[in-house]
This record gives structure tokens, sequence and C-alpha cells, in this order.
């Protein structure tokens, strides 16, 4: 059973998290995502689930290391996680889902401790290849509470059974394991050139529950990148 944690969402563009802890109870993060933490509060860098595991994330283009941060003082402790870039942190009770979401694997901000944190290959062959974005997915799994990081405007979508939507494969964030996903080819010569989507797009079908980002990292990059400086002496 995961623990029970309490939190605090702070800012409006540029959000954080703070996880108000008893003593005993624990918070897990990706290895580099804690912002600040008071006394008390002890830090633990694990694999997550042994070698095989801290390797099986490392294939998959994560973080070999899984943090916690258990509080071992008296009273009330904190530790805070904040968003690597502009956008919502998104509270994500599991228990409330059937006791699991799948999500993209930079969406993962931190869970309670007691949450299984693991990757879920895609079960379509070539989607972690193709997808433009890096289509590799992240199983939490238990019965607390998790916290995603959304960039931009953070939108749910209920789908019902049999409905589909067509989404760009970086804007997803998170979805229930109910929802049947798959990457397919955006058909057209002219699409694939002049369409500005990328050659694949994701589909998801359900029932289930979606939640998608307007600004996904990798176009927030292209932007920055696009706008830099040309070094005119190179070549």
């Amino acid at each position: 059973m995961a623990d029970v944690i309490d939190y605090t969402i702070h800012g409006e563009e540029m959000q954080l998290v703070e996880i108000e802890l008893d003593p005993g109870e624990g918070v897990r993060a990706e290895a580099g995502a804690m912002m600040y933490m008071g006394d008390g509060i002890a830090m633990q860098t694990g694999t997550g689930g042994g070698i095989f595991a801290g390797f099986k994330r490392m294939l998959t283009g994560e973080g070999f290391f899984i943090t916690s941060f258990v509080h071992e003082g008296s009273g009330k402790g904190h530790v805070a996680f904040a968003a690597p870039y502009p956008g919502k942190v998104v509270p994500l009770n599991l228990a409330e889902h059937g006791g699991e979401i799948i999500c993209q694997k930079d969406a993962f901000l931190c869970a309670a401790a007691g949450i299984d944190i693991d990757i879920a290959f895609s079960k379509k062959l070539g989607a972690g290849l193709f997808g433009g974005e890096g289509f590799i997915l992240q199983r939490l799994s238990g019965d607390g509470m998790a916290f995603m990081h959304a960039g931009g405007t953070i939108i749910r979508k209920d789908l019902q059974p049999g409905e589909t939507l067509r989404v760009d494969t970086g804007a997803l964030v998170a979805m229930t394991p109910s929802i049947d996903y798959s990457i397919k080819f955006v058909g057209g010569f002219t699409n694939a050139l002049f369409g500005g989507e990328g050659l694949f797009v994701t589909t998801l079908e359900g029932p289930g529950t979606v939640w998608l980002q307007s600004l996904p990292f990798s176009r927030l990059a292209d932007r920055i990148a696009a706008a830099l400086p040309q070094d005119r002496n190179k070549g």
C-alpha cells in the first residue's frame, strides 16, 4: 500500500509540488527532480527494483536510478519537486483510475512511496523507434498519489468504447491502461514532406481517459533552436 501524502502545488506557469510527509513516509522521483527538502528528509538512491530494473530503464532512455525521499525526523517534513519547463503539475490518484496509469517517460515527476515505477514497452513494433518523440511509456501502479508534468495547458479527454483520437506523439502525457494505442503513418507524400506534424501520429482508442499537453518539450526545444543565431564562420 502506498504512503498517504499531502501536497500543495505552487505557481501558475512554472509550477512545483511540495509534498508534506509524516515520520516514516516517503516519495519517489527521478534522480535530479528534487528542488528543496527540509530537515529530517533522508535521500536514498536505488534502481527501483534491482539491477535489471536499472538497466531496463537505461535501455529506454531513462536514468539508471530512482531516488526516494523518506522523512526520518519528527513532526512534518517537506520536499519539493519542480517542473523542468513551463507547464502544469498534474496530480493523479491512482486508486481513482484502477490502480494504474501509463505515462510518457518525460512526464513523470514524483509519486508516493509504495507506487511501483516500471517501463511499459510499446506493444506496437517500432513505436519507440519511429514515433518522433521517442514513444517510450512508464507504468505507475499502486493506490496512492502520482504527479505528472505537462507542458503548456493540460487537457483531459474521456473516450467512449470505440472512440478514437489521433494526436501528435509528443502531446500525450498519460492514459489509463484500458486505452489502446498505436503509432500510425500519416499517409501521403505531401503530408510527410509539408505537413509539419512528423511522419507518425499516435492513435488512441477508448474506453478510458487520456491527458494531453499543448506544449511538448520537443516543440519548445525546436523553436528555441531555430531562434538561436547561426555560426556564420562555420563551414
